[in-house]
């Protein structure tokens, strides 16, 4: 089992407010489904990175710019623009930190340069 930490302070602050909202019903419809699918992407993570329906891979370019390992993992698929996660292990052993959350880029040539990621974080409440 892993332990899902949020990269500050981007994924930190995106993930206080969006659950904030859900919590204190003042979530619409796009902003519920987006925790519902970022939770259910956070507890696959946490149970097995590698679960088939994540498709995790890593992104070479990304590991290249920030110095370790990054991977994506899918949100959704088969949709415009899809959710994807971007993640590293650690800071400690057992931590998943995500750093990123995209949509998919459509450039194919220069796909990942256009994100920036968090710094590992804090953990999920």
């Amino acid at each position: 089992m892993y332990k899902i930490k949020l990269g500050v302070p981007e994924m930190k602050n995106f993930w206080d407010n969006l659950s904030s909202k859900v919590k204190n019903n003042t979530a619409n419809k796009e902003d519920e489904k987006q925790y519902k699918k970022i939770g259910k992407a956070f507890k696959l993570l946490s149970e097995n990175p590698r679960y088939p329906g994540l498709q995790t891979h890593e992104i070479d370019s990304l590991s290249k710019r920030y110095g370790l390992k990054v991977w994506e993992s899918y949100l959704e698929n088969n949709t415009p623009r899809a959710g994807r996660i971007f993640w590293v292990y650690g800071p400690e052993k057992n931590d998943i930190t995500v750093i990123g959350l995209e949509p998919h880029p459509n450039d194919k040539s220069n796909a990942y340069k256009k994100i920036t990621l968090s710094k590992l974080g804090e953990e999920v409440d």
